[in-house]
Parts: C-alpha cells; sequence; structure tokens
C-alpha cells in the first residue's frame, strides 16, 4: 500500500515586546534564573493581569503579513491544566475570539508554489522552564518565560511531507522578523514548532482537503500524533521521517496500536517518545477570564498598524534587483536574513562616498554604481557567510563596522591592495575591528603594480618552469594560474594580480 503523511502545524513565537503580557517585568532572554519575575507573572492571588496593548499591535501585524482577517473583538480565556512551572494552575489564552483567523501563507518548494492555510493566530502567555539538575532527581523551576507573550499560528493540515514544513516555517521567520513581530530565534526558544501529523493510505483524495471545513477534513484522517517543541530544521526533518515510518510500520503489522498522543524528540537517539495522552479541548475546560475585558479592534487601529510595517523581505528583493541591479539570485540571498540585507545597505550606504578620481568611473544617479553594489553583495555571501558559519554563530548577532567594509572595498577597486590581502584585512576587521589603511600601512599591503617590477618576477617565473611553458603552449591555459602563483610568491603576496597575468599571457603567447 502507498501511504500520505499529513500535517498541521502550530507555531509558538515570542512576541518582541520589552514586557510582558500582563505585567512590567522584562521579557528579554538571557536573563538569570528567575531574575525577571513579581507576584503577578508568579501567580501570586489578588493580582489582576494588565493587557500589554504592544502584543496586541503586534499580532495585528502577524495577521497582515500572513493575509488574515483580524477579529474586531477579541477577548481571552482561561485554560485549565497542571504543569509545574505553570503557576497559576491555568494558562490565559485565547479560544473562543482569537486575534486573526482565515490567513494563508504562500511557500516554494522543488514542486512549485503552495498556498498554506492558517485556521487561526492567537495571543497566549507562555509557561515557566523547568531545569532538571544533573545527578539529581529533582527539577528546578524559573520563571522568567512565565507570562512572556506569544502567538501561535495554527495551520490547516495542508502539509505532506518536511520540504514543505521547512518551507513553511522559513517563510513565517522571513514574515515575522522584517514585519519586527518577533526575532524568530528557534535556538532561544524564540519560535518552536509542534507537529501534528497522521499517516493514511494515499486515495488521490487528500487533494480536495483545500474545499472542506475542518470538521470534514478530520473524520478522514488517521489517528494524530503531536510531535512537541521542534526547535531545529534538522530535528524537523527527522522528526517528520521517523513518525511517519513508525506509523506505517504500526499500521502493517499491527505491532503497535496508534493511539492519540503528544510525543518528544530524544535528538540523541533520533526517534520519538511518548510523554502524554493527548488532550481535547474538553478537558482544558476553557471559559472566558473574568480579569480581562475585551479588547476592541476598530479599522482606524488596523490601518494605523498596517501604516507602520517596515519593508517586507519581497518587497526589498524587488527593490534590490531594480535599485542596485543585482542577480534575482544576489537578491535572494541577501534578503533571506534581515540581518544581513540590513549590513548590505550600510555597507553599500557608505560606498557612495567612494571618490569617482579613486575609481575613474561617474557614480550612479542613485549613489552608488551597480558594480560597486555588486562587490559589497559579493563580500558579504562569500566572505562574511563563511566567517559566520565557520564560527558556529548566527547572522543576526553580527556586529561589523560597515565603514570600515566600505573603505576595503574601495581600497579593492582602487588597486591600493590586491584580493588575497584584502581578504586577510577583511578577516581582521570582522575579528578585530581593525582600521584597514592603518593596517596596510603597518603590514606594507600595497599592492605592487610597477611593470617593470612585474615583468622582472614574471620573467623568472618563466624560466623556472620551462614544463609549464611546453603545457602552456599545448593548450594548457589553466597552467597560467601557477605561474601568477609563483610571482605572487616572489611578490610576497602583494602583486597586481590583473597585471601579472597580462604580462604572463603576454610573455607566454610570444614565446
Amino acid at each position: 500500500m502507498q501511504y500520505e503523511a499529513i500535517m498541521g502545524l502550530e507555531v509558538h513565537v515570542e512576541l518582541a515586546t520589552n514586557s510582558k503580557l500582563f505585567c512590567c517585568c522584562s521579557a528579554k532572554y538571557g536573563a538569570g534564573a528567575n531574575e525577571n519575575v513579581c507576584p503577578a507573572c508568579s501567580g501570586m492571588p489578588g493580582l489582576l493581569p494588565v493587557l500589554n496593548k504592544n502584543a496586541i499591535e503586534l499580532g495585528i501585524k502577524a495577521g497582515l503579513v500572513t493575509n488574515s482577517e483580524i477579529t474586531g473583538k477579541i477577548s481571552f480565556d482561561k485554560k485549565n491544566y497542571f504543569y509545574p512551572d505553570l503557576s497559576t494552575g491555568y494558562q490565559i489564552t485565547q479560544l473562543f475570539s482569537p486575534i486573526c483567523k482565515n490567513g494563508w501563507v504562500e511557500i516554494e518548494t522543488k514542486s512549485g508554489t503552495k498556498k498554506i492555510r492558517l485556521k487561526q493566530i492567537h495571543i497566549e502567555e507562555d509557561a515557566g522552564k523547568l531545569v532538571h539538575m544533573a545527578g539529581s532527581s529533582s527539577s528546578m523551576v524559573d520563571y522568567n518565560r512565565a507570562s512572556v507573550p506569544l502567538t501561535e499560528i495554527v495551520s490547516m493540515p495542508d502539509f505532506r511531507n518536511s520540504e514543505e514544513v521547512v518551507a513553511y516555517i522559513k517563510k513565517l521567520q522571513s514574515l515575522l522578523v522584517y514585519a519586527g513581530v518577533s526575532d524568530c530565534k528557534m535556538h532561544e526558544g524564540s519560535m518552536r514548532v509542534d507537529i501534528n501529523i497522521s499517516v493514511r493510505v494515499a486515495d488521490g483524495e487528500s487533494g480536495n482537503f483545500y474545499n472542506k471545513p475542518l470538521s470534514e477534513i478530520i473524520p478522514m484522517l488517521g489517528t494524530r500524533i503531536e510531535l512537541k517543541n521542534l526547535n531545529s530544521f534538522k530535528a524537523i526533518v527527522n522528526a517528520i521521517e521517523y513518525e511517519k515510518e513508525r506509523q506505517i510500520e504500526a499500521l502493517e503489522t499491527g505491532y503497535e496500536e496508534l493511539v492519540q498522543e503528544t510525543r518528544g524528540w530524544d535528538e540523541e537517539k533520533n526517534m520519538s517518545f511518548s510523554m502524554r495522552n493527548k488532550e481535547d479541548a474538553t478537558d482544558y475546560r476553557y471559559f472566558p477570564n473574568p480579569d480581562i475585558m475585551p479588547v476592541i479592534i476598530d479599522d482606524e487601529w488596523i490601518e494605523k498598524v498596517r501604516e507602520s510595517l517596515p519593508e517586507l523581505a519581497h518587497q526589498k528583493f524587488a527593490r534590490f534587483v531594480k535599485q542596485y541591479q543585482l542577480s534575482e539570485y544576489d537578491a535572494k540571498i541577501l534578503t533571506e536574513n534581515k540581518r544581513l540585507s540590513e549590513i548590505f545597505e550600510e555597507v553599500t550606504g557608505y560606498c557612495k562616498n567612494i571618490g569617482d578620481a579613486a575609481l575613474s568611473v561617474p557614480r550612479s544617479d542613485e549613489g552608488v554604481a551597480p558594480y560597486i553594489a555588486k562587490e559589497a553583495a559579493n563580500w558579504l555571501m562569500v566572505e562574511l557567510l563563511n566567517l559566520v558559519k565557520n564560527d558556529g554563530k548566527e547572522i543576526e548577532d553580527i556586529e561589523i563596522d560597515c565603514k570600515k567594509i566600505a573603505k576595503l572595498i574601495e581600497l579593492v577597486l582602487g588597486n591600493i591592495i590586491n584580493r588575497p590581502s584584502a581578504k586577510e584585512i577583511f578577516i581582521k576587521i570582522y575579528r578585530e575591528n581593525i582600521d584597514p589603511e592603518r593596517y596596510i600601512k603597518e603590514n606594507n599591503l600595497s599592492m605592487i603594480s610597477d611593470n617593470d617590477i612585474l615583468y622582472k618576477a614574471c620573467e623568472e617565473a618563466i624560466k623556472e618552469d620551462p614544463d609549464g611553458v611546453k603545457k602552456y603552449k599545448n593548450g594548457n591555459a589553466k597552467v597560467l594560474a601557477a605561474f601568477v602563483g609563483s610571482v605572487m610568491r616572489k611578490m610576497k603576496g602583494k602583486a597586481n594580480t590583473a597585471i601579472v597575468n597580462e604580462i604572463l599571457k603576454e610573455m607566454l603567447d610570444k614565446m
């Protein structure tokens, strides 16, 4: 039999507010245990919640960038269940009147574009965090995260494979980060993914789910398993593939009975494990929270939030192609990450000050010539991203002096230094924030462009390698690179490679 996986996602995203959802404690990540806690967010009796207006506005932004309907009157509800890190015994969330509904997000995969429908987006408070002590049977509770504002983005069961899931999460990250809704740092827990997955015999009918309400889809699905709190793309892909195979094997062999449950993911063992039976809405005994008044979101407020939206990734992509005349490939790489696009724009902003006389070219009307923008793009897409990757860092956390990078580009294009030296200097700027002009002077890295000096070095390199000359004359043009390398060694890496190439080619062609 052929089987297919049917999946829906619940993506929890921490909102980028300074304070928590119902009190004025800091919501920032990284504080010491229980540093950001007050009687209200630790669940002490008698203290009433006060709603954070900024959290509502960020919820509206999330709805606008996901093509959702914004609810005109929202309310908050109590979801009752016991966890040690939820001191009140209930979570304040939205069930009856969530802030957004009926949205959609378009994704791109190898199979083409696909529209993923959203059932709703609601705002809720986060729980605290249990810290399991090594070598001990006890756990400690950190309430810093308690009452940090979240949005939960609930999709329809429109996913069929892990490629679609990853594409969707990346698209959500882009939309929410650019809009300023959240930083979406999965490694810090500000974006967490729950996957509801079931397996059914492929009968060609799942494509018709798009025309049916959720109440009609659910009876057509298999036993629903929830994979909880996945926080990396690797874990998401591996968990989906494992769980799909586990459920297929259970259906075919009958060795294991599939039950509706919540399962965790063990990264080391590369397998899921049972956590608890999956609850239904009735188990949570939802009821309206009498301590929080309903909130009216009128059209004027929505339009005010819409006007405050910054340029999104797809808009920036189109502008980069038009304004800087970048290729679509380059523009896509630069705009996939908001921080990288900001660095690029800051660098090119300083590149507007590159002197015309130094490059012997006119500046463009828009402030930076396209080939200078391309030069800046190459340094960032290749050198910077490689350094960040090798250091195991995130580009969002990088601070680099963009003015010094622009100066380095000017020195390269002005033939003051060659590219090998420039790469060395780029690393120094990234790691030590050195001044490029001072470093060049102190280390005597200025490029040698004197034809007489370079001609003599090229002549010596050719005399030392007669076999290389024969290979070149027999049509092996790649040998030219070896001669260039020999000249560079003689000149201690400071030769103008463009002039060296010209001299070598001229000399070899005449032989």
